[in-house]
C-alpha cells in the first residue's frame, strides 16, 4: 500500500468539493406546479398548500352553511347547473419579514373556462381568505383562530361558482398570481 501524498491528498480533497458542490445545484428551491393537492406551491415570498377541495351543499349540510356566510346578495344564488366548490388553502410565510399574500386565484378546466372565487366578507366569515398581512414566520390561518382549530378543512376558504358539466372537464388546475413580486403556481385539484 502506497503511503498517502500531500497531491493524492489535494486531489481527494478537490474531488469531494466538487461533488458536494454539484449535489447543491440539483436542490429545488421553489416549487411552482404540483399534480395533487398537498404540496406546497412557492408564489413570491410565501409558500401555499391546497387543505381540502369540495363541493358543498349548504341546504343539507350544516357546517357547508357557514362556509357561504358573507357572499353579497347577488352571488349568493346559484344557477340551476351550479354548485358550490371551495377551496381551503394554508399559507406559510418562511420570511422574517410580514408578507401580504396573492391576489389572483383561479380554476381553469380542461377546456380552457375559468372561474373565480366570489367574494366573501371576512367579517362575516372566519373562514374566507383575505389580504391581511402575514406576520413572519407566521401562517393563515393562525393554528389559534376557529379556521385553524377545524380538522376537517385546514385553512381558508376560496369559494367559487362551478358549472356542473365543468366537473368532467378534468384535471381541474388551481392558479395562484402574486403581482407584487409577479409569480405564479398552479396545481392539479382532487376532485
Amino acid at each position: 500500500m502506497r503511503p498517502l501524498t500531500i497531491r493524492s491528498l489535494s486531489v481527494f480533497v478537490l474531488i469531494a468539493a466538487a461533488l458536494t458542490l454539484a449535489a447543491c445545484g440539483n436542490k429545488t428551491n421553489s416549487i411552482h406546479s404540483a399534480e395533487t393537492e398537498g404540496i406546497y406551491l412557492n408564489v413570491g415570498k410565501l409558500k401555499y398548500q391546497v387543505e381540502i377541495t369540495r363541493q358543498l351543499n349548504p341546504a343539507a349540510i350544516p357546517e357547508d352553511r357557514t362556509f357561504v356566510e358573507g357572499v353579497a346578495g347577488n352571488q349568493a344564488k346559484l344557477a340551476p347547473n351550479q354548485l358550490w366548490f371551495a377551496v381551503f388553502v394554508r399559507i406559510e410565510n418562511p420570511t422574517n419579514q410580514r408578507q401580504v399574500p396573492a391576489t389572483g386565484y383561479t380554476i381553469v378546466d380542461s377546456e380552457g373556462n375559468v372561474f373565480r372565487p366570489v367574494s366573501i366578507n371576512s367579517k362575516l366569515n372566519p373562514f374566507a381568505l383575505s389580504n391581511a398581512p402575514i406576520p413572519p414566520k407566521g401562517t393563515d390561518p393562525n393554528p389559534d383562530s376557529v379556521p385553524g382549530q377545524v380538522d376537517s378543512i385546514g385553512g381558508l376558504e376560496l369559494l367559487f361558482k362551478l358549472n356542473y358539466p365543468n366537473l368532467d372537464n378534468r384535471p381541474l388546475t388551481f392558479k395562484i398570481q402574486s403581482y407584487f413580486p409577479d409569480d405564479q403556481a398552479e396545481g392539479s385539484l382532487d376532485v
